[in-house]
């Protein structure tokens, strides 16, 4: 009876001292399935990524340190390797080529600044005083989200026939109705092919900053606006001191997705002004397209398209460096 009891007692120790290890095998199985996981739902969108984005962008590296025209396009593997001369050539400031690309450089930098801020400008602004509930109030929301929700090339191509010289709708209100000028205006062409452009983009894009500070909007609670107003603040005291803190990671992600979709817009300024823009709306994306396409030089578009790269690059990392300092800043 002894030894029965001693016997029952060693196995049952057994079996509770394997049972850990045994509980341990498919705890560490499901954990590995638990990490593995998001890596395979990523898959799919790696693999478009490697394919769509990161290929090309190895084929344009090397397309850079070739010399590549219209005579060794056709057979552009065996190209003869020009190494760092279609990089000179498009830093060269001396040189015609490098003077243009400097010259479209800043032009876009402008352009850039202007639009973003603008967006910006207006987007807020419209999504501040929308928030106060009054009739009329959605069809407001949704008559500001129609620039966005068009395609745009639709968009570009109406603003070009508004803005053609003898019977576009832009003369006839500044000259025809307004008396603003003294003669039709050319939009399309010299100077103010600027002006036509940058208006094209804040009209397109502030939509989109509008939609976002609106969302952002929701989170800041009620009760700190009803606050400042039992203390006496005014409303231009209340976006000060509240809405503007409070949106400030919103407006650190808005203003950096603005500066990359403007600073390397192409669609708005090839559908407005066609293959080749004027001078004053030179932006470096269809700078880079001349270059290309238009001469068929594509060992020197391609090093301009890498030096855009890396200036964007470098540009979105110092900004990203930047806010996260600041917010580190304002935690502390």
């Amino acid at each position: 009876m002894t030894t029965t009891t001693a016997t029952a007692e060693t196995d049952r120790r057994t079996v509770s001292g394997s049972t850990p290890g045994a509980a341990r095998g498919p705890r560490r199985a499901g954990r590995i399935r638990r990490i593995g996981l998001p890596y395979l739902l990523l898959l799919p969108a790696l693999v478009l990524e490697l394919l769509v984005h990161l290929v090309p962008i190895g084929i344009g590296i090397l397309m850079s340190f070739k010399a590549l025209t219209r005579f060794s396009i056709r057979d552009w593997g065996a190209a003869p390797w020009s190494g760092l001369d279609n990089y000179k050539i498009s830093v060269d400031i001396n040189a015609p080529a490098g003077e243009a690309l400097l010259h479209s450089f800043w032009v876009t930098c402008g352009f850039t600044v202007l639009s973003v801020g603008l967006c910006w400008l207006l987007g807020t602004a419209a999504a501040i005083f929308l928030q106060d509930t009054f009739r009329g109030r959605g069809l407001l929301r949704t008559l500001f989200l129609v620039p966005y929700a068009l395609p745009v090339y639709t968009a570009v191509i109406t603003w070009a026939f508004m803005f053609q010289h003898d019977n576009g709708l832009v003369n006839h209100v500044l000259h025809d109705q307004l008396g603003l000028t003294d003669k039709p205006s050319f939009w399309l062409i010299g100077d103010n092919s600027f002006i036509a452009l940058l208006t094209v983009s804040v009209w397109k894009g502030w939509p989109f900053a509008f939609l976002v500070v609106m969302a952002g909007l929701q989170n800041i609670p009620r009760e700190l606006y009803e606050a400042a107003a039992l203390d006496g603040a005014g409303m231009w005291q209340q976006i000060r001191r509240i809405t503007l803190p409070s949106l400030r990671p919103v407006n650190q992600v808005l203003v950096l997705v603005l500066f990359l979709w403007t600073f390397n817009d192409f669609n708005t300024p090839y559908v407005l002004f066609g293959k080749a823009a004027p001078e004053a709306a030179d932006l470096i994306s269809i700078h880079v397209y001349q270059t290309t396409f238009a001469t068929w030089n594509f060992g020197t578009g391609s090093a301009m398209s890498v030096l855009l790269l890396l200036f964007l690059l470098v540009v979105t990392g110092l900004y990203l460096l930047l806010t996260s300092r600041r917010r580190k800043t304002a935690d502390v």
